[in-house]
């Protein structure tokens, strides 16, 4: 089967590429999937290029994400042909992932696929989808509604942001996105959203501990900078999830919004979420989730564009959602 494959020289140089491998040197685990598509994203950029200190062992299979259908299994809870889903568990970081024409998991890591679903869509949806649903579940559970306020989605072009303002438009809520590339505008509207903010203007500092309070709710995978300006501007009783940093961990703001208007800073986990907080959210997804109105978000390739593909990822310079198909690789 092929595979991309990624090394380690002595030098300490990552490479991958796609090569020939035996399904036997595939890790242990209870299921075997043919994988139909994986997605990109920032991780595995990151895994790619042997930053984060998120791979540990190589030579390594990267993509934290999968779906595809059963081959083989050991488990009762699957059987051959049924279609599943995997994302997180650390897949594709210290277990070998989707970047494969197969797979070998645990049984548990599995999901299986919504009938409304295709393995196409789950990989539109992906890590990413499940993300941004687990966000807005949370903020749901803060009593942030639609009547609430506008809501506010920092990296409103990428795949985490671009498919949660396309979720909470159609859950009736008004979503500010923040993008730093104009351009992107146009569709982000397409998706739902009622204003474009540009992430420059964002990030001017009034030099204030608190702001107008504009916004009942937001979602940032930015982190540092960016996130303590949201904390100013967020509504009594307001609550932002955050889910990344792509800026940076590092937090260098004011605690003022959390004791004087009760603003509630939410940590967003989906590697190790519980399944019941799994199968709700991707059971969630399949009634807010439109093919059509975000296939002009989605851009398809095969394994061997993966390496160019994360070094432009880790730049900045891709928008939406990336799927790849590694059944290309066979023609």
């Amino acid at each position: 089967m092929q595979a991309l494959v990624t090394t380690k020289d002595d030098s300490g140089n990552v490479a991958s590429q796609v090569e020939t491998i035996d399904e036997s040197t595939l890790p242990e685990g209870d299921v075997v999937v043919a994988v139909e598509w994986s997605g990109l994203n920032y991780k595995d950029a990151l895994c790619l290029n042997g930053l984060g200190n998120l791979v540990k062992t190589y030579p390594h299979v990267g993509g934290i994400d999968f779906a595809g259908r059963v081959v083989e299994s050991r488990s009762p809870k699957f059987h051959p042909g049924q279609a599943v889903v995997l994302t997180g568990w650390r897949v594709g970081e210290i277990h070998w992932g989707g970047y494969a024409q197969r797979a070998r998991v645990k049984s548990e890591w599995l999901v299986p696929l919504p009938k409304k679903l295709s393995t196409r869509d789950a990989m539109v949806l992906g890590t990413a989808g499940l993300t941004a649903m687990l966000a807005i579940n949370r903020l749901k559970g803060e009593g942030i509604s639609a009547s609430s306020g506008p809501v506010l989605v920092t990296g409103a072009g990428g795949g985490v942001g671009s498919l949660a303002v396309m979720m909470l438009s159609r859950l009736g809520y008004k979503v500010a996105a923040v993008t730093g590339r104009s351009e992107l505008g146009e569709g982000l509207k397409h998706l739902g959203a009622t204003e474009i903010v540009a992430r420059d203007d964002l990030l001017q500092d009034s030099g204030k501990v608190l702001d107008k309070a504009t916004y009942s709710g937001a979602i940032d995978v930015a982190g540092g900078d960016l996130l303590v300006q949201i904390l100013k501007k967020m509504k009594y009783d307001g609550a932002v999830a955050s889910i990344g940093a792509v800026d940076t961990p590092n937090f260098n703001g004011s605690a003022a919004p959390f004791f004087l208007r009760g603003v509630s800073l939410l940590g967003i986990d989906s590697v190790f979420a519980p399944m019941d907080s799994r199968l709700a959210a991707w059971d969630r997804i399949t009634d807010l989730f439109s093919s059509a109105a975000y296939d002009g978000m989605v851009h398809e390739h095969g394994l061997k564009d993966l390496p160019g593909l994360s070094k432009k990822m880790l730049k900045g310079g891709v928008a939406g959602r990336v799927v790849i198909n590694p059944r290309e690789e066979a023609a």
